[in-house]
């Protein structure tokens, strides 16, 4: 049954990605799926790494649809520690686990977690089917028995990115997009956003990059590395398209604030433009994903990899950054952010 009041006022929060997880969720690709078109055996060895980089960290949990779509994800996965190593009869559509996946919600002395089953429409009803995807953060729910929240507000996992104390970056492209709540106005959506994920400030962005699907997701633009501090993309090609998105952006950052106090931005570069089948991919290395203990970067064979390496190792000095090769996996529009969905410690 729905829980009629709202999580925050229960004490709830969205913690911050680099707080320690009990597991990183995935849900894994279908041969026969839309993500990879004639590229899913060539995604394997992608993300059999991912897999082995969050082994490294922490137990993974995977949705899978069936008991044969398991055997085929053992068989990429097969020599890895499986000790940690979790299959759930969770179907899905596709695999972006960061945007259908449950977003998890903890509290102060309260073993137990939470979580908020956010209305799921493909981004903007681009890519149907979604029936799958739209109910797995209840299945989960079910699995773990936790208690569920329904905002009844489309919201991917992607559009948003937490500092775990008050503060929420997103963007105007995405969450004010007329396919996704043309119901609500900008104040609805934010009291939506304080109601069921515990935070007090709402920064706002512009636009995403070109090639991004998703209408502009925070999590190939902006990210938290700690409460004050952030990591933008910046592109240094005046005339690349992704020019004057990205510096407005770094604008608004310059005059935000959190906590009262100005925001401390490390620039992160973009890689080279990205085209295959004349499409420009969002390759972006804001797409990282922080573990307990490892930091998966995707790459993308570009002269500008070892400073994203060089930035991001800076930003989480405890952590070993693993750099992955993500030009066959940006095919399907996303890397290792879009992929996970972490379950933080208790």
């Amino acid at each position: 049954m729905p829980n009629d009041t709202k999580p925050a006022a229960l004490g709830y929060r969205m913690p911050a990605e680099w707080e320690a997880h009990a597991a990183t969720w995935l849900s894994w690709p279908r041969r026969e799926g839309i993500s990879f078109p004639d590229s899913y055996d060539r995604v394997l060895p992608t993300l059999r790494a991912m897999v082995a980089g969050l082994l490294e960290s922490e137990p993974v949990n995977i949705n899978v649809c069936n008991g044969a779509h398991e055997a085929e994800a053992r068989a990429a996965l097969e020599g890895l520690p499986n000790d940690k190593l979790t299959f759930h009869l969770i179907p899905t559509n596709e695999p972006w686990c960061r945007d259908h996946g449950p977003i998890f919600l903890a509290r102060a002395e309260d073993p137990r977690l939470a979580i908020v089953d956010w209305d799921y429409n493909a981004w903007g009803g681009k890519y149907p089917p979604c029936d799958l995807d739209e109910v797995v953060p209840t299945r989960i729910a079910e699995k773990l028995g936790l208690p569920v929240y329904y905002p009844q507000m489309i919201l991917e996992g992607g559009s948003i990115e937490v500092n775990g104390a008050g503060a929420l970056l997103t963007t105007e492209g995405c969450l004010l997009n007329p396919n996704r709540n043309p119901q609500l106005n900008r104040e609805e959506i934010e009291q939506r956003l304080r109601d069921y994920l515990g935070v007090r400030e709402i920064l706002w962005l512009g636009d995403g990059i070109e090639g991004d699907d998703t209408d502009g997701h925070i999590d190939d633009l902006t990210r938290f590395v700690d409460e004050q501090t952030v990591v933008t993309v910046i592109e240094k090609d005046q005339a690349d398209p992704n020019y004057e998105p990205l510096q407005a952006n770094f604008d608004r950052l310059r005059s935000l604030k959190v906590g009262g106090k100005p925001l401390d931005i490390l620039p992160l570069p973009m890689p080279n433009r990205i085209e295959r089948e004349g499409l420009r991919l969002p390759a972006s290395y804001a797409n990282y994903y922080v573990g307990n203990r490892t930091l998966l970067l995707p790459t993308f064979a570009d002269p500008n990899d070892e400073e994203a390496l060089t930035v991001l190792q800076f930003a989480f000095p405890k952590r070993r950054v693993i750099p992955i090769d993500c030009r066959e996996l940006i095919w399907g529009l996303g890397a290792f952010h879009c992929l996970t969905q972490q379950q933080p410690a208790v």
